[in-house]
Protein backbone atom coordinates (compact mmCIF):
# COMPACT_ATOMS: atom_id res chain seq x y z
CA UNK A 1 0.00 0.00 0.00
CA UNK A 2 2.73 2.46 0.97
CA UNK A 3 4.91 1.63 -2.03
CA UNK A 4 1.85 2.06 -4.25
CA UNK A 5 1.26 5.51 -2.76
CA UNK A 6 4.91 6.45 -3.25
CA UNK A 7 4.90 5.19 -6.84
CA UNK A 8 1.71 7.13 -7.62
CA UNK A 9 3.26 10.27 -6.21
CA UNK A 10 6.50 9.77 -8.15
CA UNK A 11 4.51 9.43 -11.36
CA UNK A 12 2.46 12.54 -10.54
CA UNK A 13 5.55 14.58 -9.60
CA UNK A 14 7.45 13.54 -12.73
CA UNK A 15 4.49 14.53 -14.91
CA UNK A 16 3.81 17.90 -13.25
CA UNK A 17 7.26 19.17 -12.23
CA UNK A 18 8.01 20.86 -15.54
CA UNK A 19 4.69 22.66 -15.65
CA UNK A 20 5.01 23.72 -12.01
CA UNK A 21 8.51 25.03 -12.72
CA UNK A 22 7.34 27.13 -15.68
CA UNK A 23 4.55 28.63 -13.57
CA UNK A 24 6.98 29.26 -10.70
CA UNK A 25 9.36 31.05 -13.09
CA UNK A 26 6.56 33.39 -14.09
CA UNK A 27 5.58 33.99 -10.48
CA UNK A 28 9.19 34.77 -9.52
CA UNK A 29 9.82 36.95 -12.60
CA UNK A 30 12.44 34.60 -13.95
CA UNK A 31 14.32 33.77 -10.73
CA UNK A 32 14.98 30.12 -11.61
CA UNK A 33 16.61 29.32 -8.28
CA UNK A 34 13.63 30.54 -6.29
CA UNK A 35 11.33 28.80 -8.78
CA UNK A 36 13.13 25.50 -8.15
CA UNK A 37 12.78 26.03 -4.40
CA UNK A 38 9.06 26.76 -4.75
CA UNK A 39 8.51 23.62 -6.84
CA UNK A 40 10.39 21.51 -4.29
CA UNK A 41 8.36 22.98 -1.44
CA UNK A 42 5.14 22.43 -3.39
CA UNK A 43 5.97 18.80 -4.15
CA UNK A 44 6.99 18.13 -0.56
CA UNK A 45 3.68 19.56 0.68
CA UNK A 46 1.83 17.50 -1.91
CA UNK A 47 3.62 14.34 -0.79
CA UNK A 48 2.67 14.89 2.84
CA UNK A 49 -1.00 15.23 1.89
CA UNK A 50 -0.93 12.79 -1.04
CA UNK A 51 -3.51 10.49 0.57
CA UNK A 52 -6.06 13.31 0.52
CA UNK A 53 -4.81 14.82 -2.74
CA UNK A 54 -5.49 11.56 -4.61
CA UNK A 55 -9.18 11.92 -3.76
CA UNK A 56 -9.32 15.44 -5.20
CA UNK A 57 -10.89 15.66 -8.66
CA UNK A 58 -7.94 17.52 -10.17
CA UNK A 59 -4.64 17.02 -8.28
CA UNK A 60 -2.78 19.06 -10.93
CA UNK A 61 -4.90 22.13 -10.22
CA UNK A 62 -4.47 21.53 -6.50
CA UNK A 63 -0.69 21.46 -7.02
CA UNK A 64 -0.89 24.83 -8.82
CA UNK A 65 -2.88 26.22 -5.90
CA UNK A 66 -0.26 24.94 -3.46
CA UNK A 67 2.47 26.53 -5.63
CA UNK A 68 0.78 29.94 -5.65
CA UNK A 69 0.14 29.84 -1.90
CA UNK A 70 3.75 28.81 -1.29
CA UNK A 71 4.91 31.74 -3.43
CA UNK A 72 2.71 34.22 -1.57
CA UNK A 73 3.87 32.85 1.79
CA UNK A 74 7.48 33.22 0.69
CA UNK A 75 6.89 36.84 -0.33
CA UNK A 76 5.44 37.67 3.09
CA UNK A 77 8.70 36.74 4.82
CA UNK A 78 11.18 39.52 5.52
CA UNK A 79 14.02 37.66 3.84
CA UNK A 80 12.05 37.59 0.59
CA UNK A 81 13.03 41.19 -0.09
CA UNK A 82 16.71 40.31 -0.56
CA UNK A 83 17.93 41.02 -4.07
CA UNK A 84 21.03 39.80 -5.89
CA UNK A 85 23.63 42.39 -6.85
CA UNK A 86 24.13 41.22 -10.42
CA UNK A 87 21.76 39.65 -12.89
CA UNK A 88 22.76 36.29 -14.26
CA UNK A 89 21.34 35.76 -17.76
CA UNK A 90 19.51 32.46 -17.36
CA UNK A 91 16.36 31.47 -19.15
CA UNK A 92 13.47 29.64 -17.55
CA UNK A 93 13.33 27.14 -20.35
CA UNK A 94 15.89 25.69 -22.70
CA UNK A 95 13.66 26.26 -25.71
CA UNK A 96 13.18 30.04 -25.50
CA UNK A 97 11.64 31.26 -28.76
CA UNK A 98 12.45 34.94 -28.29
CA UNK A 99 14.76 35.82 -25.39
CA UNK A 100 14.19 39.57 -25.76
CA UNK A 101 10.42 39.15 -25.48
CA UNK A 102 10.82 36.77 -22.54
CA UNK A 103 13.05 39.24 -20.68
CA UNK A 104 10.70 42.14 -21.43
CA UNK A 105 7.68 40.23 -20.14
CA UNK A 106 9.50 38.94 -17.06
CA UNK A 107 10.68 42.47 -16.32
CA UNK A 108 7.13 43.79 -16.61
CA UNK A 109 5.80 40.96 -14.41
CA UNK A 110 8.42 41.76 -11.78
CA UNK A 111 6.99 45.29 -11.50
CA UNK A 112 3.62 43.93 -10.36
CA UNK A 113 2.67 43.35 -6.75
CA UNK A 114 2.97 39.70 -5.76
CA UNK A 115 -0.76 39.05 -5.56
CA UNK A 116 -1.34 40.82 -8.88
CA UNK A 117 1.37 38.68 -10.45
CA UNK A 118 -0.26 35.55 -9.02
CA UNK A 119 -3.63 36.58 -10.49
CA UNK A 120 -2.12 37.22 -13.93
CA UNK A 121 -0.27 33.89 -13.94
CA UNK A 122 -3.31 31.92 -12.83
CA UNK A 123 -5.79 33.66 -15.13
CA UNK A 124 -3.72 34.00 -18.29
CA UNK A 125 -0.87 31.48 -18.06
CA UNK A 126 -2.84 28.72 -16.34
CA UNK A 127 -6.05 29.74 -18.15
CA UNK A 128 -8.16 29.43 -15.00
CA UNK A 129 -11.59 30.92 -14.58
CA UNK A 130 -12.20 33.82 -12.22
CA UNK A 131 -13.85 31.45 -9.73
CA UNK A 132 -10.94 28.97 -9.84
CA UNK A 133 -8.45 31.80 -9.36
CA UNK A 134 -10.48 33.17 -6.46
CA UNK A 135 -10.53 29.76 -4.80
CA UNK A 136 -6.78 29.30 -5.28
CA UNK A 137 -5.98 32.69 -3.77
CA UNK A 138 -8.73 32.53 -1.13
CA UNK A 139 -10.30 35.81 -2.23
CA UNK A 140 -13.65 36.77 -3.74
CA UNK A 141 -14.25 36.66 -7.51
CA UNK A 142 -14.74 40.44 -7.42
CA UNK A 143 -11.24 40.82 -5.95
CA UNK A 144 -9.84 38.69 -8.78
CA UNK A 145 -11.58 40.81 -11.41
CA UNK A 146 -10.32 44.01 -9.78
CA UNK A 147 -6.75 42.69 -9.54
CA UNK A 148 -6.88 41.53 -13.18
CA UNK A 149 -7.94 44.95 -14.43
CA UNK A 150 -5.32 46.76 -12.34
CA UNK A 151 -2.54 44.27 -13.13
CA UNK A 152 -3.19 44.36 -16.87
CA UNK A 153 -3.26 48.17 -16.75
CA UNK A 154 0.11 48.21 -14.99
CA UNK A 155 1.52 45.75 -17.50
CA UNK A 156 0.39 48.01 -20.34
CA UNK A 157 2.08 50.97 -18.63
CA UNK A 158 5.34 49.06 -18.12
CA UNK A 159 5.39 47.53 -21.59
CA UNK A 160 4.23 50.62 -23.46
CA UNK A 161 5.09 50.26 -27.13
CA UNK A 162 7.47 47.37 -26.61
CA UNK A 163 4.68 44.79 -27.03
CA UNK A 164 3.82 46.16 -30.47
CA UNK A 165 7.53 46.01 -31.36
CA UNK A 166 7.67 42.30 -30.55
CA UNK A 167 4.26 41.51 -32.06
CA UNK A 168 5.41 42.60 -35.53
CA UNK A 169 8.15 39.95 -35.63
Amino acid sequence: MKSSRAEEFKEFAAGRAGHLFRSACLLTSGDVHLAEDLVQETLSRMYVSWGRARRIDNPAAYAQTVLVRTFLTHRRRRSASERPLAEVPESASAAADDPALRMTLLGALSQLAHKDRAVVVLRYWEDRSIEETATALQVSPAAVRTRCVRALGRLREHLGGSVAEFATR
